[in-house]
């Protein structure tokens, strides 16, 4: 029999994003975990944030509020999704200035910019999905139920 390594295997999903994406094996879930509340309202951006993390933040933030997806726990998560949108804005402004090779000290090499580049574009998707930025983390998210369903027939009775 083998064993498994410590904190190997799938890392288990907060009950709060079960509830969102649905339980379909309908398992357990854990009556005591932890429930932040969505923001109400959109925070402001970070006074230390660039034009363009800024300028991102003003486009994702509303709709993350919106959906009740953003809590108070996450804005780490978008703050660096922000930064790292920035980053990779100036690596692609700076690679489209100097090309992708770029001369060294003794020769021609790689742009640096596009390993930047690329870096932070890993660093956009893997923050995007944990926000449900992506088409396939959009699509597992579900909106909140209303605490009251409208029966439009109520009114006949």
């Amino acid at each position: 029999m083998t064993k498994r390594a410590p904190g190997g295997g799938r890392k288990p999903k907060p009950t709060a994003l079960k509830l969102l994406q649905g339980n379909p094996g309908k398992r357990a879930l854990n009556k005591n975990a932890p429930t932040p509340d969505a923001l109400a309202e959109v925070p402001e951006a970070p006074e230390w944030f660039g034009d363009i993390a800024a300028h991102i933040w003003c486009q994702v933030a509303p709709w993350l509020v919106e959906s009740q997806i953003l809590t108070a726990t996450d804005l780490h998560n978008l703050e660096c999704f922000c930064m790292a949108y920035q980053r990779w804005r100036e690596a692609q402004d700076d690679i489209t200035k100097n090309g992708i090779v770029v001369m060294g000290a003794k020769q021609e090499i790689k742009n640096p910019a596009c390993t930047v580049a690329n870096e932070t574009m890993r660093q956009m998707a893997t923050y995007g999905a944990l926000l449900g930025l992506d088409p396939s983390s959009r699509a597992r998210l579900k909106p909140p139920e209303t605490a009251e369903k409208k029966n439009p027939f109520a009114v006949l009775r």
